[in-house]
């Protein structure tokens, strides 16, 4: 399928895969089109920014969206998936619990209050936030149809759910959630565990390699050289051996 990435805002990453930064928090959503189904990484910050995200995707390949990858739990990745109702939802092992328990959906529904989302929007968004029911405890193979896509479960690290997922092509295309920031330092808010960080980055490297490009989930996409050295800062800021 040819899809005319720049001509609808979007990024080009590899030939079947673009992403688009949203607005406000810079956050990054990452669609990748199979011949058979499309998935889209990190849905946004809200019902309404999710209903514009899946519109435009819906533009871009004239199919629905058919899978959602969370790459964490955090309100700016996963409040806009009450969007897309019908697909099927992906997320590391533990986040369903997360997004499930109403003291999980409070805390995400204040997260984002506190973070500027005007407060009947994210009590909207949190109401009707889908949990993933397919859940990564170590890798799954997704076939979306001449391209299979690998989700990895990398967390803990950023958050306790961390999800990166890692598509094929002439480049392989890696997205790597806040488990990697380009626009700004990389964040640890309280349910980060900075002590393995730096070993999730080394996975991430693993399993994308060297000539990999790297999306991050906030900011520019990014290169193999990029993630080591800031797997070498956050080892440094954390105390962290082998840096």
């Amino acid at each position: 399928m040819d899809v005319r990435w720049e001509e609808a805002g979007w990024e080009r990453v590899t030939g079947r895969v673009g992403r688009r930064r949203l607005p406000v928090w810079d956050c990054t959503v990452g669609l990748v089109v199979g011949d058979e189904s499309v998935l889209l990484i990190d849905p946004g910050s809200s019902v309404r920014e999710g209903a514009q995200v899946r519109a435009e995707a819906e533009r871009l390949t004239g199919r629905r969206v058919t899978h959602i990858a969370f790459t964490h739990g955090h309100f700016d990745h996963v409040l806009g998936g009450a969007a897309f109702a019908g697909a099927e939802f992906f997320g590391a092992v533990g986040l369903e619990r997360l997004l499930s328990a109403p003291t999980g959906r409070e805390d995400v529904r204040m997260s984002a209050v506190r973070m500027g989302l005007a407060e009947a929007e994210a009590t909207e968004a949190a109401d009707l936030l889908q949990a993933p029911r397919h859940l990564v405890s170590g890798e799954w193979t997704l076939d979306l149809g001449g391209v299979q896509v690998l989700l990895a479960n990398l967390g803990p690290a950023h958050s306790e759910h961390d999800l990166a997922v890692f598509v094929p092509g002439e480049r392989e295309a890696v997205f790597c959630g806040d488990l990697v920031e380009e626009s700004g330092e990389p964040q640890a808010g309280s349910d980060a565990v900075p002590g393995q960080w730096p070993a999730a980055l080394d996975r991430l490297l693993s399993l994308g390699g060297d000539d990999a490009v790297y999306v991050p989930g906030h900011g520019a996409l990014v290169d193999a050289d990029f993630v080591r050295a800031q797997r070498d800062t956050l080892a440094a800021r954390f105390g962290v051996s082998g840096a």
